[in-house]
């Protein structure tokens, strides 16, 4: 097969101490019609990188002065625009996870497939077409949302396995499709599956497909999630749901890359990215015994958590109007003060999906072209106020302190309609710590402007 342009101008640079393998690799890399050049130890390849570009840099793990991980670390502290994939020995799935972490765009094990080499050149020397338009992206310029989004753009250039977490409403399906839409697996299959929602007795053919005869009803042969998203990714949503028997086969074809059809005789090759999700806690699904720790860590290599809307409570003007606008683009339809105010000071249990389905409602019962506070039947404020369980983790304490503290100041507006001196006065502070305080945790009274009854 002809190599495309992109690949016979494109170089790699292979390390490793094995001769032979170095010889198999450059064989296979060249018959692809790309450039290589070779090192046989850490120092030699980080003199390369360091004179020469490369637009890919396979390394194996363990070498005579060092390992695999310096090339990976040299690589990402020097903001090298190359990604880099490692060879680890088989089995020994803890090296992989901390290449990824550290960087690393994938990794291969030993003894090497030449296919999912393949696979992994033509996927690493791909670039990723950023765009983001309409309904597909995260607004909000809140710190924490700033994160999410950072966190998306960086690890859409990996391979890694990603965990999205954070409550329902929230948009973890979106910032997995923003992660592949910026990525090299942008123009394959991306296969969302709910885990919460498959029969357990139909798991494992779901998943990897059956033959024909395998079982009563398997009338045909038929491919699962696995097979249908080769070459792309899949979205495991609400993974904390699979059952611990599942678990255990979904972490075998994650650490393998290979999948065996109920009835088969032979596994067959797939080259899958894994991004997963869950509103739950999966850490304290481990500490409860209802999660494996090892599926546990080769999920959660990168893990984004997607801010709560209660927690951005500054975003949720400009995300109601641009909802607004998408639901109604030609009809002028506005807000009233009140309703912004209002909408402010909810809680929003379900969040931006929570927010879409208010303002569908508020749009039916609108008058004038005005939204008004009256429209929006919001729940009565005692029963929509988060307890305290809805600040999340305490740890890192700082962070948990500061929501803490985010929540009383919003708490303190609210009652006195944004008005920072009355709320100072509330809570005890100065006018001017009042105003450090918001600053500092973004908090900004509603359409940004100053209130003018300070």
């Amino acid at each position: 097969m002809a190599a495309s342009e992109q690949e016979k101008e494109a170089r790699v640079l292979l390390i490793d101490d094995e001769a032979d393998i170095l010889e198999l690799l450059e064989l296979t890399l060249n018959k692809m019609g790309l450039a290589v050049d070779k090192a046989v130890n850490v120092q030699e390849a980080l003199k390369m990188l360091a004179i020469r570009h490369f637009d890919l840099c396979l390394t194996d793990m363990r070498m005579p002065d060092g390992d695999g991980l310096q090339v990976v670390q040299y690589i990402a502290q020097n903001n090298l625009d190359v990604p880099v994939a490692v060879i680890t020995a088989h089995g020994n799935t803890e090296n992989a996870v901390t290449a990824l972490k550290a960087g690393a765009f994938d990794y291969l094990s030993k003894p090497v497939s030449l296919d999912q080499l393949r696979a992994l050149v033509k996927s690493a020397l791909k670039l990723p077409q950023v765009t983001t338009s309409g309904d597909k992206e995260l607004l909000g310029c809140s710190p924490a949302m700033h994160k999410a989004r950072d966190l998306i753009m960086r690890v859409a250039r990996s391979q890694a396995p990603v965990h999205i977490s954070g409550e329902s409403g929230s948009g973890k399906e979106l910032a997995a499709r923003l992660i592949v839409q910026s990525g090299v697996r942008h123009d394959q299959s991306f296969i969302a599956v709910n885990c919460g929602a498959i029969p357990e007795n139909l798991m494992e053919s779901e998943f990897f497909g059956y033959k024909k005869g395998a079982f009563t009803g398997a009338d045909k042969e038929r491919d699962g999630f696995f097979q249908a998203a080769n070459g792309g990714t899949l979205f495991l949503d609400e993974v904390a749901d699979l059952p611990l028997d599942m678990q255990v086969k979904l972490l075998r074809a994650i650490q393998e890359k290979r999948v065996r059809k109920i009835g088969g005789s032979s596994e067959q090759a797939v080259d899958v990215r894994i991004i997963s999700a869950t509103h739950r806690d999966l850490g304290e699904c481990v500490r409860q015994g209802k999660f494996r720790q090892d599926l546990y860590y080769r999920l959660n290599v990168i893990p984004i958590q997607m801010p709560a809307l209660r927690e951005m409570r500054e975003d949720i003007p400009e995300i109601a109007l641009r909802i607004l606008e998408r639901l109604r683009p030609d009809e002028g339809v506005h807000f009233s003060k009140s309703a912004l105010l209002s909408l402010q000071g909810y809680s929003f249990p379900g969040n931006v999906r929570e927010l879409e389905n208010i303002i569908e409602r508020a749009l039916a019962l609108s008058l004038g072209g005005v939204i008004d506070d009256k429209d929006l039947l919001l729940e009565p404020e005692e029963k929509s106020q988060p307890d305290r369980t809805s600040l999340g983790s305490k740890y890192p304490l700082s962070e948990y302190l500061d929501k803490v503290e985010k929540q009383a100041l919003l708490e303190a507006l609210e009652q006195t309609r944004f008005n920072r001196t009355a709320a100072a006065k509330l809570l005890g502070l100065t006018f001017r710590a009042m105003r450090y305080r918001m600053e500092r945790l973004g908090i900004k009274a509603p359409g940004g402007e100053e209130d003018a009854t300070d």
